[in-house]
């Protein structure tokens, strides 16, 4: 199956087909950098990396460029607050972000511009506006007269009128309409300013995006992407604007992540409901963060907790946990023959991993699907080494396949990137530092659990057994004795 993505534009999930052949260009709005990043940065970056990484595996030469918006009044506000200069600021919050996203294993874009090294490219942009009726000067101010553009909220699918009509927007006599949005900025006293036709000032939020996509990807490129909140203005401005400018269809196909959710609401700084990535990884190595978004259709509201992450860790600790019996496997030594019942079935799912793996990815990126086959073909592997397979010569062969196709995922996904061991050794501990007994405690009672059962004391080894149990202690009995683990 061709490669379908979902189109906010149009609604429907379309056959994807770049401007040119084998070539993608992709843009997807950045962060403005006046404060660390929440976990919602976290999915649209983790998304959109899965994306490139994706596109990259199948075969495509993708421009991927992801901005920094570094002048904004979010910026202004924050280094009045700290008695500082909005440079400050920006170089902070970016050295910030980038710090997060490698360790949560984004891959660098192509490109990665600030707004502020393309004021020049900003203000032609503007001046073609003004030429062409699209925008008028007023005071200084620039604004964009969204009644000059037929085509304004049909990403949205939004109504002018109707939004008029309900409008809570500030009455400004020098617009035309209460709708219009600025593009250039008047400076105030104190605020940074650049010169420009209309006196000195600063550029508005959606003009920098389109200066920037059109400067690295040309006036139409194919893919524009961003979290779901931006729908509207941000993207439906970044329309507007661009194709005011240009006079051809300024994105092919617009997608977005969906929100993460804290208790039903959107999770948001203005809400005060938020985690940072940095508060998260705190608790949670990257690879789990990763999973938990990557586990939901990038297109779904994802809901967070703390029991959400912990479930998402058991869910890939159980596939790390099967790649340490492969590799374990792998490492033994080749008999000439064995007789394993569930080898046909394992010969089966390895043979159509990958391809089973590219269909999901090829219906609009669904990883949810995607990580569904791979936990379908660990659970066969389990039971096939459960069984004593994995000695023959064409079983090894099978599993030298499965492994190298998990390898193939996972540096789609940005999963399965540490040697299982280290990471199952990582993950015990930090669950043995978050414990609420020490290890030395849990030996003392699981001694004295021994000696229960061995003089027949059965409560006392039940009171042992559940009092370990609710300080998450999971106690293991075998014919060669007793052990235990972190739950």
């Amino acid at each position: 199956m061709a490669l379908r993505l979902y189109n906010t534009l149009t609604g429907e999930k379309e056959p994807f087909i770049p401007r040119v052949p084998g070539k993608v260009g992709m843009y997807v709005c950045g962060v403005t950098v006046y404060d660390f990043c929440h976990i919602g940065h976290a999915r649209a970056g983790i998304v959109f990396d899965m994306i490139y990484r994706y596109l990259q595996f199948a075969g495509y030469d993708v421009t991927y460029v992801r901005n920094y918006t570094d002048i904004d009044d979010k910026i202004i506000n924050r280094a009045n607050q700290e008695g500082t200069d909005y440079r400050t600021i920006a170089d902070r919050y970016s050295a910030a972000f980038d710090e997060d996203m490698d360790r949560l294993g984004m891959l660098r874009p192509t490109i990665e511009p600030k707004a502020t090294d393309h004021i020049s490219d900003i203000i032609a942009i503007i001046e073609q506006l003004i030429a062409k009726g699209h925008a008028y000067e007023t005071d200084g101010d620039v604004y964009f007269a969204v009644e000059s553009f037929p085509g304004y909220l049909k990403l949205s699918g939004r109504n002018l009128e109707d939004m008029l009509a309900g409008a809570r927007v500030d009455v400004d006599e020098r617009k035309r309409n209460p709708m219009d949005f600025a593009l250039w900025k008047a400076s105030k006293p104190g605020e940074p300013w650049w010169q420009s036709p209309w006196g000195t000032g600063r550029p508005g939020w959606h003009i920098e995006c389109s200066a920037m996509s059109m400067r690295f990807l040309g006036p139409s490129f194919d893919i524009h992407g961003g979290g779901k909140d931006l729908v509207f203005p941000h993207h439906e401005n970044e329309i507007a604007q661009s194709e005011g400018a240009n006079g051809c269809q300024f994105v092919k196909y617009w997608m977005h992540n969906g929100f993460v959710n804290i208790n039903s609401e959107k999770m948001s700084k203005s809400l005060g409901n938020f985690f940072t990535i940095r508060e998260v990884l705190e608790l949670f190595d990257a690879e789990t963060l990763r999973f938990f978004i990557l586990q939901a259709h990038y297109r779904s509201p994802l809901d967070y907790s703390d029991q959400s992450l912990r479930e998402a860790q058991a869910g890939l600790a159980r596939i790390y946990e099967a790649l340490a019996l492969l590799d374990d496997a792998l490492a033994g030594a080749a008999t000439a023959t064995e007789k394993v019942s569930s080898a046909a079935e394992l010969t089966e799912k390895v043979a159509g991993l990958l391809p089973r793996f590219r269909e999901a990815m090829d219906d609009d990126f669904n990883t949810a699907q995607a990580l569904g086959i791979l936990f379908d073909t660990i659970r066969t592997l389990n039971r096939f080494l459960a069984e004593g397979g994995g000695k023959s010569a064409e079983s090894r062969m099978d599993l030298q396949h499965l492994r190298a196709a998990v390898g193939e995922i996972g540096s789609v996904l940005g999963l399965f990137q540490a040697g299982p061991a280290d990471w199952l050794a990582a993950r015990e501990a930090v669950k043995t530092q978050q414990l609420k007994i020490s290890p030395a405690e849990v030996e003392e009672l699981l001694a004295e659990r021994v000696s229960a059962r061995q003089n027949k004391d059965y409560r006392r080894s039940d009171e042992i057994r559940d009092y370990l149990l609710a300080r998450d202690i999971q106690l293991v009995d075998t014919p060669q004795g007793t052990s235990w683990k972190v739950k």
